[in-house]
């Protein structure tokens, strides 16, 4: 049995740690409000650019542009968006994870780069010497701007049109709820608008929305080629939004079940403390007594 000191000292060790986690919770639990927000407050927009896009996309006629341009997939870029900071769970190793499944998985990419965002995700891919980008994001998700997602979209939509990459994946952690993140893997380029409207709503009516007719000025065609670019975006702020919502619930769940470890044991640590101490005082009392008694 350990001594009294040693126990002692698991103590001490013990409830530093929960004091730690508490308050990397309360700061996670504060952080994860203002970008809870923010995720919230997209949604509407970006349902209503999906939709004004497709009605475009579909008044464009037969003139395409090369952002939706389809080609057989041979370059491609991965953008890999991980958190920070690690103590959030499973959160960075799921993205790694369907990161490395989404590569083995198609054979014939011949050529795969990857972008990653957040220290987590640099750190992890560079070990494993995977071919980066010329640009890498180690740390913006902790004060994410507009900007950035922009810098992002500009360098990927320079990446395709130039034909350097036939088409440009994201996997990235989808903010579902505090208790739930899920993750997300698609095609960011070629571009693939597609209405937002809400299908199940029309199903439960039996009613069908009737088309929105637009008047376009100065024509169809130069609005979609100026929507796509802010489309792209778009898309990726969302998606970088929604990894830092995500990873600020997974570490405040994280943190949460590691303070309640921690005071389970705790109370371990404190019953075994306490026994070990009436021993103690037991054998004492006991050589106490055989003291005395052999004195008589």
């Amino acid at each position: 049995m350990a001594s009294l000191i040693d126990i002692r000292r698991r103590l001490r060790s013990v409830k530093s740690t929960q004091q730690i986690t508490k308050a990397m919770k309360m700061v996670a639990a504060a952080k994860l409000r203002r970008a809870q927000d923010r995720v919230v407050g997209a949604r509407p927009y970006a349902k209503l650019l999906s939709d004004v896009l497709v009605h475009v996309t579909a008044q464009a006629g037969e003139l395409k542009h090369p952002l939706l341009a389809v080609r057989p997939e041979k370059k491609v870029i991965v953008m890999v968006v991980a958190g920070d900071r690690g103590l959030c769970g499973a959160f960075n190793t799921n993205i790694h994870r369907a990161t490395a499944h989404l590569i083995g998985s198609h054979p014939e990419w011949t050529e795969v780069r990857l972008l990653p965002v957040g220290k987590k995700a640099v750190e992890y891919w560079k070990r494993r010497k995977y071919p980066f980008t010329e640009k890498a994001y180690p740390a913006i998700l902790g004060d994410l701007k507009y900007a950035h997602a922009r810098e992002i979209a500009t360098f990927l939509a320079e990446e395709f049109l130039a034909e350097r990459v036939d088409a440009v994946y994201i996997v990235v952690n989808e903010f579902r709820s505090i208790l739930s993140q899920v993750v997300s893997v698609g095609k960011l380029l070629p571009l693939s608008p597609e209405p937002a409207a809400a299908k199940g709503e029309e199903k439960a009516s039996g009613k069908t929305a009737p088309p929105v007719d637009y008047l376009y000025e100065p024509d169809a065609p130069s609005i979609l080629a100026w929507l796509l670019p802010r489309y792209l975006e778009f898309m990726v702020y969302r998606a970088l939004a929604e990894s830092a919502a995500a990873e600020m619930g997974a570490r405040m769940t994280a943190m949460d079940s590691a303070s309640k470890n921690a005071g389970e044991i705790i109370d371990k640590l404190t019953l075994t403390y306490n026994r070990a101490r009436q021993a103690r005082i037991t054998k004492e009392l006991i050589e106490i007594v055989s003291g005395a008694a052999a004195l008589e």
